[in-house]
């Protein structure tokens, strides 16, 4: 294949390893400056420009941007994606992996378990969400932090409240964080490729510092996870849509926490610590996926009139839940169920035969009458409005 990596850092050691796997495999590779790129627009179809001439073909782009340039480098990775190259870590992926509140969202809403978490603005706020975490310590996070700047471990409420104060009076946001004081200064990462962790090590903190990022001074040992470890890892890339990443793990009390998906993971590191060819196993995933480049289904599937994508919930109580998917009708009804996630279960293409459980979430494709009409109406928080009375006068106008 032809390989494009993109790379403000031709001599850095991750950059340098990628290169080097994929000319072992017999592959062609050329890292390109992200910020060299111009994004063509006004032709019939997508386009690149790259220093000031027109991009030549790949079949596959390894996307590695900087905190610095994460808006126009993930318009370059977009822009590849509409010219049906592939890339293992999509734009969409990138942004959310990068913002820290967005990834907490992403994660949260998929029963990925994280440490307890808050974010406010308000002063008066600020309390009330440090008790809401489980109170003093906390971690105060800034978001947009990397290789553990902007991380703050606050012993008082009364010192957590003065840091947020100060920070937000520089048009800082910042996370509120519950300390996992088992973790002990220690976390995991797991390098992600595909489907599975390819290899795995524990960052732990030097001294008395509890930040165990290797450029806060932390020593580095490979560890082999269990499956627990894992399945999590892996799950956490793939809901916020990477498929090579780094996942950060604290090793709390009742399993893995999640703290951090990263889109772009340093290679030197787990590489020296494990032994392993983690740029090796790189290169080989993305060989075997060019054929199949990342899309949009949501914009695919939604491009016929009438026709879309929906999440249906099974919930408790209904007259969905103990009845086999055929049972619904759904495909006479022109709906197609393309998955059933069962709590961390993710059932691809499911039978008629599956009976369904309470909670059970099927992702669909059909007409969207029909699925609206599958949807029981929420139950509104706030009585409506009474219409006004016979003969009431309107004294407004």
């Amino acid at each position: 294949m032809k390989l494009a990596l993109l790379s403000r850092a031709p001599q850095a050691y991750s950059t340098q390893r990628l290169v080097a796997a994929a000319e072992q495999r017999g592959h062609r590779v050329r890292v390109l400056n992200t910020l060299r790129f111009a994004i063509d627009l006004a032709g019939e179809e997508p386009d690149l420009q790259y220093r000031g001439k027109q991009l030549s073909d790949y079949d596959a782009v390894l996307p590695r941007i900087g905190n610095s340039i994460t808006y126009f480098g993930t318009a370059v990775v977009r822009q590849f994606e509409q010219m049906d190259v592939y890339t293992p870590n999509t734009a969409n992926g990138i942004s959310n992996a990068r913002d820290k509140l967005r990834a907490i969202q992403i994660l949260s809403r998929h029963n990925i378990d994280m440490p307890a978490t808050a974010f406010v603005r308000n002063r008066a706020d600020v309390r009330p969400a440090i008790e809401s975490v489980g109170g003093a310590p906390v971690v105060i996070k800034l978001l947009e932090g990397t290789q553990g700047i902007g991380v703050i471990l606050a012993p008082q409420v009364k010192v957590a409240e003065a840091i947020i104060e100060t920070l937000h009076s520089t048009r800082q946001n910042v996370l509120i964080q519950r300390f996992i004081s088992e973790s002990r200064g220690r976390d995991i990462r797991a390098l992600v490729v595909g489907d599975r962790v390819v290899a795995a090590m524990r960052r732990i903190a030097s001294g008395d510092e509890f930040r165990s990022n290797v450029h806060r001074g932390g020593t580095v040992e490979a560890v082999q996870l269990d499956s627990a470890y894992e399945q999590v890892a892996v799950r956490a890339a793939q809901i916020m849509g990477l498929r090579v990443a780094g996942v950060d793990m604290l090793e709390g009390e009742d399993g893995p926490l999640v703290m951090e998906v990263n889109s772009s993971p340093g290679l030197q590191g787990i590489e020296t610590a494990t032994g392993l060819d983690v740029a090796g196993a790189i290169v080989d995933f993305i060989a075997n996926q060019v054929n199949f480049p990342e899309i949009d289904v949501r914009q695919r599937l939604s491009v016929s009139t009438g026709y879309g994508v929906a999440e249906l919930t099974m919930h408790a109580g209904t007259d969905h839940v103990g009845r086999t998917l055929g049972d619904l009708g759904l495909w006479d009804r022109d709906i197609t169920v393309l998955t059933l996630h069962r709590g961390a279960q993710v059932i691809p293409n499911p039978r008629k035969h599956l009976v369904l459980e309470a909670e059970d979430r099927l992702l669909c494709f059909g007409r969207l009458e029909e699925m609206r009409s599958m949807i029981p109406d929420k139950k509104r928080r706030r009585a409506r409005v009474r219409k006004l009375p016979k003969g009431a006068q309107d004294f407004g106008s």
